[in-house]
């Protein structure tokens, strides 16, 4: 599978977004969860994404973490080039609801209990989740820097940032920041200004939701027509095209698409090899 940085580490061009292991109304059993990310390894992809708020209660914080952490225990290739990627700031409440927290104090509780549910001396990659607004930005990203000052984690990123709060991030951490994960897909386009400003800088973009939600997958091929035709033409899957327009779009470009299933990421993984035509990626806009 070709390969992307992320700060100065090479990850494989798509990663798995480990969220539907967790949050989904129908959540695959920790077995499938655990093949899944097996499946994932098996197909050379380096990059496995989750976050402390992935986790089917509020009372469950650190499900999706801990399940990363036993499919890496218990895969029987060399995991040492296996680069996880958490998030903190972003909580979960009795009822299912959700809510943020970005004071530099929530976070280092945050980054130490994902660092327990991963069983790791230090996280490979630690995100800020939400910007929160009762806490000013540079605030929380103070917090962030701390943590990568400490030694706790080896890679700062953000989360669903604009570019303003882009190049905040880049200022506050020295240069340091080392990825931008916000949503993306053929159904939602808004987020190019910080694809182009992550390209500016060096930062690496990991969309998420890159198929347009777990849910919509299937309507690639119908919704957005073009997807389909050249899926049909090429003989791939709509996500394959999809995820290969993706990385099309600039080289800093790292889709982690979600799976809950081995054969849902052993196909979409296909995409990092597929390289569209110019035509075709006029056709896809």
């Amino acid at each position: 599978m070709h390969t992307r940085l992320i700060g100065q580490t090479r990850v494989s061009a798509i990663g798995l977004g480990a969220m539907p292991m967790s949050v989904l109304g129908h959540m695959p059993d920790e077995a499938q969860s655990i093949r899944t990310i097996h499946a994932a390894l098996d197909a050379g992809v380096t990059l496995i994404d989750t976050a402390d708020a992935y986790t089917p209660s509020h009372d469950q914080v650190g499900h999706n973490e801990r399940i990363v952490a036993k499919a890496l225990a218990s895969w029987s290739g060399d995991t040492s080039g296996v680069l996880v990627a958490t998030k903190g700031g972003h909580t979960r409440v009795p009822g299912g609801g959700w809510q943020v927290d970005g004071r530099p104090s929530y976070l280092a509780e945050a980054c130490e209990r994902s660092l327990k549910a991963l069983g790791v001396e230090a996280i490979g990659l630690y995100q800020h989740h939400r910007p929160d607004p009762a806490v000013p930005y540079e605030e929380t990203i103070g917090g962030l820097r701390d943590l990568l000052d400490a030694g706790k984690i080896r890679m700062a990123g953000i989360s669903n940032a604009d570019p303003d709060r882009i190049r905040l991030a880049h200022e506050i951490l020295g240069g340091r920041l080392a990825s931008v994960q916000n949503e993306y897909s053929p159904r939602f386009r808004t987020s190019e200004p910080e694809i182009d400003v992550c390209a500016e800088l060096g930062v690496a973009f990991l969309p998420w939701s890159p198929l347009g939600g777990i849910s919509s997958a299937g309507e690639l091929g119908g919704r957005f027509e073009g997807f389909g035709r050249v899926a049909a033409e090429r003989g791939v899957s709509p996500q394959q095209v999809c995820l290969a327009w993706e990385l099309a779009r600039s080289p800093v470009v790292i889709p982690i698409p979600g799976a809950s299933r081995p054969e849902t990421i052993a196909d979409s993984v296909k995409g990092a090899d597929l390289t569209l035509t110019d035509e075709e990626l006029a056709l896809l806009g």
